[in-house]
């Protein structure tokens, strides 16, 4: 099967894989209709991590090809969204709420899906029908909810996102925007999207921002003080997992309120103590459980509650995954869309 390999940073090839098979009585095969350029992506890409004839993707939706004989909740012929994160769906952490930390949880990104097929292990607990087969026009919004939306409202959730609070989000990428999106559904009663780039502006806009702040650091954290009466926002999303942005996020923060950090940082990330200690706020993050939330998220994208697909501003066949990451790392697309 085609594809997608990352040869070394900033190298990247279509080239052949092993087919998948069933492997376990859990696994299901699923053949891929479409998938995507995650900005986690672009850290090996930029050589922040290492990559090496990587198999590249974690974001993906598809048709059923088979399955194992432990399999129950989906069938040959369904079309599935699947969350980037392997989970059993029945270990106690699974039934707490976050699959995310499954006893097996395994990064789909070790599997690879960007590419034509893919095996899923613990398919019950990873994989979720639609309710019927969509039509081409949900497609990109099923894809979104498979990572990106479902990271944004895991930090719109983690942060206490409500009726009557105002809410910040850090980050204007993917992640960030379906924050926006998130924040809007919880019932927000202003959104702050920091951002500097037009085009994320409007979109923000469109998914519910109320208020635009170009400014970042310091300088971010204390228009958003300005904005609220010197308080602060009751809710933050932190959505790009660097120093800056974490301390952004916190001094943004109201005292006693909430941060939802769900943006990847990486080595040399520090966060001084100190003024964690005296902010006084909430901190909850991580890598997003996303399939606890998916049943949910399909359904309103099923019924045309919500549209995430439009933060794939671009879309490219798989054989052109190279212009797609280029795209990304030079931020001439905000997330790319690769279809089969």
């Amino acid at each position: 099967m085609r594809a997608v390999i990352m040869d070394a940073p900033g190298q990247i090839t279509v080239g052949e894989r092993e087919d998948p098979r069933i492997i376990e009585p859990t696994d299901a095969v699923i053949r891929l209709t479409a998938t995507c350029i995650c900005g986690s992506d672009l850290w090996p890409y930029r050589g922040v991590e290492p990559a090496d004839h990587t198999p590249m993707g974690h974001e993906y939706v598809g048709l059923v090809e088979e399955v194992g004989a432990s399999v129950t909740t989906v069938k040959p012929g369904d079309f599935v969204v699947g969350s980037f994160v392997i989970s059993c769906g029945v270990c106690e952490i699974c039934r707490s709420g976050y699959p995310s930390k499954c006893i097996h949880a395994e990064f789909v990104a070790g599997i690879g899906t960007q590419a034509e097929k893919a095996r899923i292990p613990h398919a019950d607990g990873t994989l979720v029908a639609t309710p019927g087969m969509p039509d081409d026009g949900l497609i990109p919004s099923l894809l979104a909810a498979s990572d990106v939306l479902g990271t944004g409202w895991f930090a719109a959730d983690a942060a206490q996102v409500g009726p009557g609070k105002t809410v910040a989000v850090v980050g204007d990428g993917a992640v960030g925007l379906m924050g926006v999106l998130a924040a809007q559904q919880m019932g927000a009663e202003r959104i702050i999207a920091m951002s500097r780039h037009a085009d994320r502006q409007a979109l923000a806009r469109e998914y519910g921002a109320t208020d635009i702040v170009t400014e970042r650091g310091a300088e971010g954290a204390a228009r958003i003080k300005e904005l609220t009466g010197g308080l602060g926002a009751h809710s933050v999303i932190e959505a790009v997992g660097t120093e800056e942005s974490m301390l952004q996020a916190i001094h943004a923060t109201r005292g006693g309120g909430h941060i939802g950090f769900v943006g990847v940082a990486h080595e040399g990330v520090q966060l001084p103590l100190d003024q964690l200690f005296f902010a006084e706020v909430h901190l909850h993050g991580g890598p997003a459980p996303v399939r606890r939330y998916l049943p949910e998220l399909i359904q309103k994208i099923w019924d045309r509650e919500i549209d995430p697909g439009k933060v794939f501003d671009l879309t490219l066949p798989l054989d052109q995954a190279a212009e797609g990451y280029a795209a990304m790392h030079e931020r001439r697309a905000i997330k790319v869309m690769l279809t089969l």
